[in-house]
């Protein structure tokens, strides 16, 4: 098949992006680094996951010392998507405008909330997010409901989600793409960093590949890791050269389309530098890889030494009263969620903490997950060594 649409990457980005352009009969070709995930017992298995690494990738990246770590990519269909929260959450009106925090402003964004709404109603829908409105305060305008509703609260959550609104505090539902029935059969375990094998949680494979792979014309190419794009004249990409089983082919199409992810998209552009290209492509502005951005994320293990936690999943809600204020002079702040109930096998797996005591902690922590906006900085960037 000669494609009309090579996609680089199957994660959310790029599944979606194929799934919505599938009906069009343009004949897609999604290149996929690594494979399909098989059903196999270590994906419910906290041990495999946590202690053993079992599904980290077998590669090395420099921190901003120079000192290597293993990071949280995962090369699989479906790309991280197959191990996250499942929190399909819009962004509130007031992320697409300029923003003072404690830290700077933000940029905003050449388009609005409202240019966006449609597009975030669409994905709602094809991810099956199960959600509620009216409870959150900072909760944007929506031109539908939710299709599904939120996913239930276990006892001790439900509790806990009473004695904040009894301090004035408005908890709510996490929107999320988790069928809990359909979950729960594959195993007694949180989906917060399990994959996804079945169709339990609402990912990049088992949604948008799913959906763009019941058209013929549209063909998944795994185990096939692009190494650079080429550009023609006028500096249009005309194809990929892509590594497969040992060796090395180009590919080419009139439209290519780079979905591998903020890190490896920009690691690719720098990397495709030619003789036109000397700094990679599409970077005479000298910022691909530049203004790199992650949430700032603290993990909180809230602890009653003579209450229980007995929740399997525990994630259902968020708090966002601190979301868009509540600085020292009214800055926002992020947002407050639940973690995936964390268990003693992995508590003690990212502390010293040794595992009897750490499954003490566990079974009577409500964990949750404090996170606030980082803002751009030129320094904080991806570049390529050797």
């Amino acid at each position: 098949m000669t494609p009309d649409v090579i996609i680089i990457g199957s994660g959310m980005g790029g599944a979606t992006l194929a799934a919505a352009l599938a009906p069009t009969g343009r004949r897609i070709l999604i290149l996929e680094r690594g494979e399909r995930l098989p059903d196999t017992p270590e994906a419910r298995d906290p041990v495999a996951i946590f202690a053993r690494g079992h599904y980290r990738p077998d590669e090395f990246w420099l921190d901003g010392a120079g000192a290597p770590f293993n990071p949280g990519n995962y090369y699989v269909a479906g790309g991280n998507s197959k191990f996250y929260g499942a929190v399909l959450i819009r962004y509130r009106a007031e992320d697409f405008t300029p923003l003072h925090h404690m830290g700077g402003t933000t940029p905003g964004w050449p388009m609005t909330y409202n240019q966006m709404e449609p597009h975030y109603q669409a994905a709602e829908n094809m991810y099956q997010v199960r959600g509620v409105l009216g409870q959150d305060p900072t909760e944007p305008a929506h031109s539908g409901d939710y299709n599904f509703p939120p996913v239930p609260d276990e006892p001790a959550i439900a509790d806990l989600r009473r004695r904040m609104q009894s301090v004035g505090l408005h908890p709510s539902s996490l929107p999320l793409g988790v069928d809990i029935a359909a979950w729960l059969k594959g195993g007694q375990t949180p989906w917060d960093a399990f994959p996804g094998i079945t169709d339990g949680k609402m990912d990049a494979e088992t949604v948008g590949l799913a959906y763009a792979l019941q058209h013929s014309n549209v063909t998944l190419q795994t185990n096939s890791r692009v190494l650079r794009l080429i550009a023609g004249e006028g500096g249009k990409i005309t194809g990929v050269e892509v590594q497969r089983a040992g060796r090395r082919e180009v590919l080419a199409a009139p439209i290519i389309v780079l979905c591998a992810g903020a890190v490896q998209t920009a690691a690719l552009l720098l990397a495709s530098a030619d003789a036109a290209n000397p700094t990679g492509l599409a970077n005479r502005s000298d910022q691909v890889g530049r203004n790199f951005m992650n949430h700032n994320l603290s993990a909180v293990l809230a602890m009653h030494p003579f209450r229980r936690n007995p929740s399997v999943y525990q994630k259902t809600i968020q708090i966002n009263d601190f979301y868009l204020s509540g600085g020292p002079h009214g800055e926002p702040l992020g947002n407050i969620q639940l973690l995936g109930k964390i268990s003693g096998p992995i508590l003690a797996s990212d502390t010293p903490i040794p595992l009897p005591i750490a499954r003490w902690i566990a079974n009577r922590s409500v964990d949750l997950l404090a996170m606030s906006e980082d803002l751009p900085n030129p320094d904080s960037r991806v570049t390529l060594k050797n």
